[in-house]
């Protein structure tokens, strides 16, 4: 199994919290998580239909029969268990008392906001970061195999080919979470947009246009949007703002938490493809965002990202912030071989517009070694840890 990051915060915070919480997408290992976190507590999946009837029967019984240190796992099938969970928490005032997951992060916090606010630690758990599979020796040898495989950890452990995990993982994320739990009906519809939104990986969303290729309306797109972001299957990056800057784009930048599947949806049948695609540089983007963005919730810290890019199209690809300030100013270059003119466009936007230093400023690329140069720091896609230090 897998360390996760999250592993330390996730046990600190259940000894200040009734409960806690991890969402997050399916197959990202949350049941595996909890279980291996909390080893001494009861497991109870609502998947199953005789947990699920025994609760919905008589809560009350069965609360009291799992009074205590329970995990209960897809939460979100049964909505009254937290109503329920509330007045159990209040009277016993115990701390780490119970462990909540769920893969429809929509419907989980609901539920949680309705009846558990103040009561419960909420973690997201995404797919293995780069740093975890490094730490773990899992790492795959090349750039375009990471960036092919992606991050779900069935992929390193019992599932090894890619092309027989995501088209599984696709149909039932369609027919359990959009359909079942989400109620769309049009799932073919559902499905290219979601192709549509990987052809788009790394580039500004324009909803019309998205709306218009699928053959649906701009109001439908952003609902469909909106159930991929609460499903953690994209996110979407800000543009920087700031009361001193002028003409920059206001238009957000579309990204997948996830590489393999992204790569997958495009179509690409091989790590080899991503030698010569030219959807490479915009999953390399993807992925070191994506990386940055992971460990910052496993360390329970909400994600403060953002790109820069003006009306003259000069583009930064990714700030790092930390408080009211731009801590770090990054490029993603996915070629192996270093050029001093990766750090031209960076150095100048960074240098006069940001006023960060060189040292605050860095490129990441595909290539093996890093270092620190007079216009900033190079940095290798095995070293990210190094964009956060």
């Amino acid at each position: 199994m897998i360390e996760r990051e999250m592993t330390a915060k996730l046990l600190e915070l259940a000894e200040q919290y009734p409960i806690v919480s991890i969402t997050g997408p399916r197959q990202s290992g949350k049941s595996t998580l909890a279980k291996s976190s909390f080893p001494d507590y009861e497991y109870l999946s609502f998947e199953n239909p005789d947990v699920r009837s025994s609760f919905e029967d008589d809560p009350v019984t069965f609360l009291r029969r799992h009074g205590s240190h329970v995990i209960f796992d897809e939460a979100q099938r049964v909505p009254e268990l937290f109503s329920y969970l509330q007045g159990v928490v209040d009277e016993s005032e115990q701390l780490g008392q119970f462990v909540i997951t769920g893969s429809q992060n929509f419907l989980l916090m609901k539920s949680v906001s309705q009846s558990l606010a103040g009561r419960v630690a909420l973690f997201t758990l995404l797919p293995l970061s780069q740093f975890e599979l490094a730490a773990s020796g899992k790492l795959p040898s090349t750039l375009q195999e990471w960036l092919f495989r992606g991050g779900y950890p069935r992929l390193y452990d019992a599932v090894r080919d890619p092309r027989d995990f995501f088209p599984d993982y696709v149909q039932t994320y369609l027919e359990r979470d959009v359909r079942a739990e989400l109620g769309v009906r049009n799932l073919a519809g559902f499905q290219s947009f979601l192709q549509l939104c990987a052809l788009r990986c790394g580039e500004l969303l324009n909803v019309s246009s998205l709306a218009a290729d699928c053959g649906i309306s701009p109001t439908t797109a952003r609902e469909w949007l909106s159930i991929l972001q609460a499903s953690h299957i994209v996110f979407l990056l800000r543009p920087y703002y700031s009361n001193r800057t002028k003409r920059l784009v206001k238009s957000p930048k579309l990204y997948f938490h996830d590489t393999g599947l992204a790569a997958h949806l495009i179509g690409l049948e091989s790590a080899d493809d991503l030698y010569e695609d030219e959807a490479t540089g915009r999953l390399f983007e993807c992925a070191v965002v994506a990386e940055v963005s992971k460990r910052l919730y496993a360390r329970k810290r909400t994600p403060r990202l953002s790109f820069w890019r003006d009306d003259h199209k000069q583009e930064i690809d990714l700030l790092i912030e930390r408080g009211r300030d731009v801590a770090r100013a990054v490029e993603c270059k996915s070629s192996a071989t270093y050029r001093s003119r990766y750090f031209e466009t960076l150095n100048r936007i960074a240098g006069e517009r940001l006023e960060l230093d060189a040292k605050r400023q860095a490129v990441v690329y595909g290539g093996a070694e890093c270092l620190s140069t007079r216009m900033g720091e190079l940095v290798s896609w095995t070293e990210m840890e190094r964009l956060l230090s």
